[in-house]
């Protein structure tokens, strides 16, 4: 049964914000900055959620230690949205008049922050979508940070058809980011002058794909692209492997790690899949080992390895604390105009910049190949602008925008 969220905060899961000890090393004699996470924490997404609603935790724990943002302590409000639209809507209707949040990090699928977005708008309550997604939103309101196609769907076929072959096979999870990503799958692998062979689209539980292998033996790819989602896409390279497939046709993927796979599949299972992040844990820089030191210290040695969503859940946060310092006020425009100023900071990742004219983020592509459950560097692609996005948005000229581009592609 899942837990409201009453029962979570009483259960502990929010306590390294809400620890007194904590509150009282923030030199703050005014009331808390309060941060609203809406991360699915049940319901089926909740191997993506619950580490970024840890990292979320553990950002805001630095900053009260460090004494607040504006001599005030910063304070979590936790809502588990369940993997359900409903409560997505909800929940960010009473974030915004009730609690009366500074801003607003969560939603984990596309279509729950299209969920949150138009709420929040209404409310004027600043939003972090801390998510890889399809691209094309171009609203005042809000800040994303995760990775779009210009930063690594293109970069993966780019990979794919230089070292595999031009004829491509796509698995994409059946909402707007599946279906818009595969849209680019296609362009960029007709860029290269490749085909496409067959798209297929899967919900977020599928769990049998016995009748899409037989479809790919018979089509002969070179190679495949998935852009799946969820829990049940980890049937699909079980089943992959347990057809004798792996390591016989490659793999790309714009999702594969985001969502535990790493942890739960075998290395016979995963070994030799190719992705592209911002992130990903084996960067060696000393922000990224000083990150993961503090974090396996507090969480454990034997935490699930730290995927490129997860990080964008800490540097979302970040960058929203950035803006706040810049911005000397919580004030809702003052802090949007600091954030849109090219706010920067030197994450794990390495430099991540807020573009002013999108609200997405320039900063380096690390593409890396699956080896014994790790993600092995193989090139970095350094400040990578949402390219995708800023086709079709201009925020410095038309700041009225709240909507979603579906930007046409073919």
């Amino acid at each position: 049964m899942a837990m409201s969220r009453r029962e979570l905060l009483k259960a502990g899961a929010a306590s390294a914000v809400f620890a007194p000890a904590v509150i009282r090393n923030a030199a703050a004699a005014g009331a808390p900055i309060l941060v609203a996470s809406m991360y699915d924490l049940s319901g089926g997404l909740e191997a993506a959620g619950k580490p970024m609603f840890d990292v979320l935790n553990f950002a805001v724990e630095d900053m009260n230690n460090a004494g607040g943002l504006l001599g005030r302590p910063v304070k979590v409000i936790s809502f588990d949205t369940q993997t359900n639209m409903q409560l997505y809507a909800q929940y960010a209707q009473e974030a915004a008049l009730k609690d009366k949040v500074s801003v607003v990090h969560g939603g984990i699928t596309s279509a729950s922050r299209e969920v949150i977005r138009p709420v929040l708008d209404r409310y004027k309550t600043l939003y972090f979508y801390d998510m890889p997604y399809e691209g094309g939103v171009c609203d005042r309101n809000i800040f994303i940070d995760g990775v779009t196609p210009a930063h690594n769907t293109q970069v993966l076929v780019e990979y794919g058809m230089k070292n595999w072959g031009k004829k491509v096979y796509t698995l994409a999870a059946d909402y707007n980011y599946g279906q818009i990503t595969s849209d680019w799958v296609k362009k960029y692998v007709k860029d290269g002058g490749g085909e496409v062979l067959g798209t297929e689209f899967f919900p977020l539980d599928a769990t049998n794909f016995g009748s899409t292998i037989s479809k790919i033996q018979a089509a002969k790819p070179d190679w495949i692209m998935t852009v799946l989602v969820g829990g049940g896409p980890i049937s699909f390279y079980r089943q992959f492997h347990a057809a004798g497939l792996s390591g016989k046709i490659p793999i790309a993927s714009t999702t594969f790690a985001g969502g535990g796979e790493l942890s739960v599949l075998t290395p016979e299972e995963s070994d030799g899949v190719i992705v592209a992040y911002n992130y990903i844990e084996s960067l060696d820089n000393p922000v990224n080992k000083d990150f993961l030191k503090r974090f396996k210290a507090k969480y454990g040695a034997d935490y699930p390895p730290i995927s490129d969503l997860t990080m964008a859940s800490y540097q979302g946060m970040l960058l929203w604390a950035a803006g706040v310092k810049k911005a000397g006020t919580i004030d809702h425009e003052k802090l949007i105009e600091a954030l849109e100023s090219g706010i920067s900071i030197d994450g794990p990742s390495g430099t991540v910049t807020i573009d002013p004219a999108t609200h997405h983020c320039i900063f380096d592509v690390h593409l890396a190949k699956v080896q014994n459950k790790q993600l092995v560097l193989l090139q970095t692609f350094p400040q990578r602008k949402p390219e995708d996005t800023a086709a079709v948005c201009d925020l410095k000229k038309n700041p009225r925008e709240a909507k979603q581009y579906i930007i046409k592609v073919n």
